[in-house]
């Protein structure tokens, strides 16, 4: 087997247990691998570090799959690792639609299997784990017997790894726009179009969190998508819920959404720019008892980290401001850069300059079927808070 030697001073990250092993890292290949090849990873002194792919026109040459000497990568590796990720995900009470394996959390870098009752959604963000599809799929079927299985490769950072943008069926065709059930609730989901795999599964333990304070309030939620905070909150006896998205297409599925649930006299969204319309409603001084922010990430890159901070302080500013005293601010940040010690930054700072104290009810993260490893920061991407504005 080819190997991969890694220089004496790298910091002990690699040896510690994170996958990603980034080419300045490396000292020396012995062989000629070929891209997506299986490689050994060894130290300077020829020490077993583990095995994983290997893509050399990748930043990160090589994401480590395994750790034992023994355990060699093959179809039979794939389908253990999925089994795995299924017992865990029963463990921890996620079965009907979670997040079935989340890439480096579970061992498998770059891979991410959303479960929708029973149908699936797979990314492979990598070249190494591309080539295993055919493996992912013959597990899928073998542990779930799955309606459906669909590929949601239509997103940019493949081409990194030199794959082109794809979308369509891994499994005989079906209808791709399915409802699935969430707290008690009916939610439409579109497979093929809709963001991401098409739902965010990542907020759903962070919707039953509002319950408490909704009830018997006016609620305004901005940067909605298919409106399933807002929904949850006039299932929870919101009085009134107004929910904002600059989509049209989400505009018209989250109003779908609310008619399916029997809300649409106490819920309804309208299609605006949430940053134009916050702004303009606070110069009209009008107030909600909740305000709820679930914004999109506003960065991907380090670069332009200081506008990402910029602009999530101006977005919970203008949100605080729309609060009644008393009253509740619900928000969200997706951004990986943003790690959870600044996100309570910018809160402060917002809170600071709109001139409002604030309590916290709760700080939360991603649902557990997207599990935390405390030595991969991008694990622990979502922070979500509850504040009271008083």
């Amino acid at each position: 087997m080819e190997r991969i030697i890694l220089k004496r001073k790298i910091a002990p990250r690699v040896v510690n247990g994170h996958p990603w092993v980034f080419s300045n890292e490396i000292e020396a290949i012995e062989g000629e691998p070929q891209p997506a090849a299986i490689v050994e990873v060894v130290t300077h002194d020829k020490k077993f570090v583990g095995r994983g792919y290997f893509n050399p026109q990748s930043q990160i040459p090589v994401r480590i799959l395994t750790r034992n000497r023994e355990e060699q990568i093959d179809a039979d590796f794939f389908l253990r690792k999925i089994k795995a990720c299924w017992e865990y995900r029963k463990h921890t009470g996620y079965t009907e639609n979670c997040r079935l394996v989340f890439g480096e959390a579970d061992g498998l870098p770059q891979l991410i299997i959303d479960k929708f009752n029973d149908y699936f959604v797979i990314q492979t963000l990598a070249l190494g784990i591309d080539r295993w599809k055919p493996a992912l799929v013959a597990a899928l079927q073998e542990v779930f017997s799955p309606k459906g299985i669909y590929e949601r490769n239509d997103v940019p950072v493949r081409e990194l790894e030199g794959l082109p943008q794809q979308k369509g069926f891994l499994s005989a065709p079906f209808e791709t726009r399915i409802i699935i059930q969430e707290n008690g609730l009916q939610f439409h989901v579109d497979l093929a179009n809709g963001q991401k795999t098409g739902y965010f599964l990542d907020q759903q333990d962070n919707r039953r969190a509002i319950q408490h304070i909704v009830k018997d309030a006016t609620v305004l939620g901005a940067f909605t998508y298919t409106g399933t905070f807002e929904i949850h909150a006039a299932h929870y006896g919101a009085k009134s819920v107004l929910g904002l998205d600059i989509s049209k297409l989400a505009v018209e599925q989250a109003n779908e959404n609310a008619r399916l649930n029997g809300l649409q006299d106490r819920c309804h969204f309208e299609e605006a720019n949430a940053f134009d319309v916050l702004k303009q409603w606070v110069k009209e001084g009008k107030q909600y008892d909740v305000v709820m922010l679930d914004p999109p990430a506003f960065t991907k890159s380090r670069a332009t980290i200081q506008k990402a901070i910029t602009g999530y302080k101006e977005i919970n500013l203008r949100g605080m401001k729309l609060v009644k005293p008393g009253g509740f601010l619900v928000t969200s940040s997706c951004t990986n850069l943003v790690h959870p010690e600044l996100f309570l930054e910018i809160i402060a700072m917002a809170a600071k300059d709109a001139r409002r104290k604030i309590r916290q009810v709760c700080f939360q993260t991603q649902s557990s079927d997207h599990p935390v490893i405390w030595e991969m920061e991008n694990t622990q991407y979502l922070k979500f808070l509850i504040v009271q504005v008083l």
